[in-house]
């Protein structure tokens, strides 16, 4: 800690080179922070979806049917433990651009499938004896200033006309990475309501006893209503989830090639920053031999100064990231996961230090080694 008025005073000599040097760090860290920002919210929570659930959809597509006869031959399988079915609503509040996801849910086992999106025990149920009723998450219901006792009409681009409802509770998870964007109505006011496809849902999700059971439920589900009109296709959540991730690209090595780059350049620009500033005070460094300063306190002193700009910009860069993340989703419920983890955050800084260093290291070691004639003579 004492030296550190030297360290500052010697980064203080150039201070528009320092500046642009510590900002080329901000902007780089703040780059790796959004990346993983944007890599967390095409992934979603993995750990919070888990393995003990499973997706059952159409082997066609998703947007194929499935009856909803299946429901109750699925929870006949040993090792089911509840059966929920969906279906894509698709409703608009408003505006187009106003995107939320909206389900029709089967209240009976909704809550059962998942029971990290927690609805008091009194709204659930007065959701249960309301035919209009809905459930919404916490992020939609602040994003439109909705409250419980509220009626929401949205226009339903899928099934015509506009259709109202109550909401009757709003569902919460204090964890990040939990979608807290889902709109959910009864099934059943679907299936009156519509004029195609009744006595048919979306997919199932199905709760199982023990995540060890699922490749034997999968391969028993799939068996089962196999060379059936409505052949079945069924994953883990986590598994399809991850499956979708991919449709979109190669979201990691998107990220690391980009990083990889950006933090190469880093390192050429940091590395050239400090060579000058050792040319530049060579004379400085010779008399510090010469008075007694010993070659491994040069050594020190010229790797400190590095890693100070490395730390104070990947700070910077850290902390410009997560100040995106506070105004929550910027997407509109495109992408409900937009959040930077402690983790990420540590990295970032990791990274930056590990920077600092392999750009200090060289000009440090040919500060130790200089010979305090040759110093003076080009002085």
């Amino acid at each position: 800690m004492k030296y550190l008025p030297l360290i500052f005073a010697n980064l203080s000599r150039k201070k528009l080179r320092t500046t642009l040097t510590i900002g080329s760090f901000a902007v780089a860290v703040f780059l790796f922070g959004f990346l993983a920002i944007i890599h967390g919210a095409f992934s979603g929570d993995l750990g919070v979806i888990g393995v003990d659930r499973l997706m059952v959809i159409n082997k066609v597509s998703i947007i194929q049917p499935l009856p909803i006869s299946y429901q109750a031959q699925i929870q006949r399988i040993p090792g089911v433990k509840y059966v929920a079915a969906q279906t894509w609503f698709g409703g608009i509040y408003q505006d187009p651009k106003n995107f939320f996801p909206s389900f029709a849910v089967d209240p009976d086992t909704q809550r059962l499938v998942y029971p990290e999106l927690a609805v008091t025990d009194d709204e659930w149920q007065k959701f249960l004896g309301d035919r209009e009723g809905a459930i919404v998450g916490a992020r939609t219901a602040k994003r439109f200033g909705w409250k419980v006792g509220d009626r929401i009409p949205l226009k339903a681009p899928i099934y015509g006309g506009t259709w109202e409802f109550n909401i009757d509770g709003i569902y919460n998870n204090p964890k990040d990475g939990v979608d807290l964007t889902q709109f959910w109505l009864h099934e059943k006011y679907l299936d009156e309501r519509r004029t195609f496809g009744k006595g048919q849902i979306g997919w199932y999700t199905v709760k199982l006893d023990s995540a060890d059971d699922a490749p034997r439920i999968i391969k028993t589900i799939d068996s089962q209503f196999a060379n059936s009109p409505f052949e079945t296709k069924s994953e883990t959540l986590a598994e399809m989830t991850a499956s979708w991730v991919k449709q979109a690209g190669n979201i990691e090595f998107l990220i690391t090639a980009i990083g990889g780059v950006v933090f190469f350049t880093l390192l050429l620009v940091t590395g050239n920053t400090m060579a000058l500033s050792v040319r530049e005070r060579m004379g400085e460094l010779a008399v510090m031999k010469a008075v007694g300063f010993s070659d491994r306190f040069v050594l020190f002193i010229v790797l400190a100064e590095s890693l100070t700009i490395a730390l104070i910009g990947g700070i910077l860069g850290i902390l410009l990231a997560k100040l995106m993340t506070l105004g929550g989703d910027p997407t509109g419920g495109v992408l409900y996961s937009f959040i930077l983890p402690i983790s990420a955050m540590l990295l970032g800084i990791a990274a930056a230090i590990g920077i600092g260093t392999m750009a200090g290291i060289i000009p440090a070691t040919n500060a130790m080694r200089l010979r305090v004639v040759d110093a003076l003579r080009r002085a």
